[in-house]
């Protein structure tokens, strides 16, 4: 197992930037995944309720094979409009798909739920696009995990969910992997009322904790003695089943071509399942892009797609378990730390 870059971040991927930006009072946020140069990318969607924009174009089968950025963004289907404001500022400064003597941003983007959190959502315009405007313009390579971003707003489970990156970098071959998560599941991340997370496992250091193994197995109930843990009935974002979805990307310096990639996306879901139950359910939007900045010769070998692509979904694993542990309470959404940190 490779151990994590020098930030833990999808950022130790050379040539990605990420940008936050969020509104306390809306409860909600955008978060930017900035290519330096334009990057090899696809996707794969599992959850049963997405929401998307410009997905289809990253089938293999489909001509434009690089992105500028990806958009994650809360705020359900109103979210959509904060890839105008990437957009945007990516073509203030001339970047984007040259058709003639204009250019076209490709910023593929994806929602999550977050209109019953508590924040003020009587806008007249859906304030996405300025939002998805400022997380452009503040891209670097250092960003705060939690309640940041796409993951202000958001919950996980009986938790208050969050954003969460984590990274694999081997320093010999120079290969490099990374996660970038917004976690909105309507599973849970951690075993039942214990405070391990199901990512436990894979755990570098104290990423998130460093706890104990777990005193019982799987399959694990919710305990009646615990009710802090259980879902209080007035609580209408838990209530209604279709207030969820968690959106990431993965990113590596490999170059891959549009297939592979694809295969990289495919495989990173794994990273969910093992960090989230249930997931990929009817009223999730689970979706999760991948990014090839191609700095890196992976070569033609299929065993190395294969193993970057368990190093993708492990990648993935440990965000989702970091943006939970790195989350603050937020209204009725209650952190792990306020829980199991007493």
């Amino acid at each position: 197992m490779l151990r994590h870059g020098p930030r833990n971040l999808i950022t130790d991927v050379d040539g990605i930037l990420v940008g936050n930006a969020e509104d306390q009072r809306l409860r909600s946020g955008v978060s930017v995944v900035l290519c330096e140069t334009p990057a090899m990318a696809s996707v794969d969607v599992r959850g049963g309720a997405p929401g998307t924009r410009e997905t289809d174009l990253l089938d293999p089968s489909c001509r434009v094979d690089r992105v500028d950025a990806i958009c994650l963004s809360g705020g359900s289907a109103y979210g959509l409009s904060s890839a105008d404001g990437v957009m945007r500022w990516l073509r203030e400064r001339g970047r984007g798909l040259a058709v003639a003597d204009v250019v076209v941003p490709i910023v593929p983007t994806a929602i999550l739920f977050d209109l019953l959190n508590g924040g003020d959502k009587h806008w007249d315009w859906p304030p996405y696009r300025d939002l998805g405007y400022d997380a452009t313009g503040r891209a670097t390579r250092d960003f705060a995990l939690g309640n940041a971003g796409a993951g202000l707003g958001a919950k996980a489970g009986n938790l208050k969910g969050g954003l969460g990156s984590a990274s694999a970098v081997d320093p010999a071959s120079g290969l490099q992997v990374g996660a970038l998560v917004a976690v909105n599941a309507r599973g849970y991340t951690t075993m039942g009322d214990m405070a391990q997370f199901w990512a436990w496992p894979l755990e570098q250091g104290r990423e998130f904790g460093g706890l104990p193994p777990p005193t019982r197995g799987l399959g694990l109930a919710v305990s009646h003695d615990r009710a802090d843990l259980t879902h209080d009935p007035a609580d209408v974002a838990r209530s209604d089943p279709r207030a969820n979805t968690t959106i990431a990307v993965v990113a590596t310096n490999a170059r891959l071509d549009k297939a592979s990639a694809k295969r990289l996306a495919v495989m990173a879901q794994d990273g969910l399942v093992r960090a989230i139950r249930p997931v990929h359910t009817p009223q999730d939007g689970d979706t999760v892009f991948a990014i090839a900045t191609g700095r890196h010769d992976l070569g033609d070998d299929a065993l190395a797609l294969a193993e970057l692509g368990t190093l993708a979904a492990d990648c993935l694993a440990r965000a989702v378990a970091r943006g939970v542990y790195n989350a603050e309470t937020l209204g009725a959404a209650r952190s792990w730390r306020d829980l199991f940190e007493r």
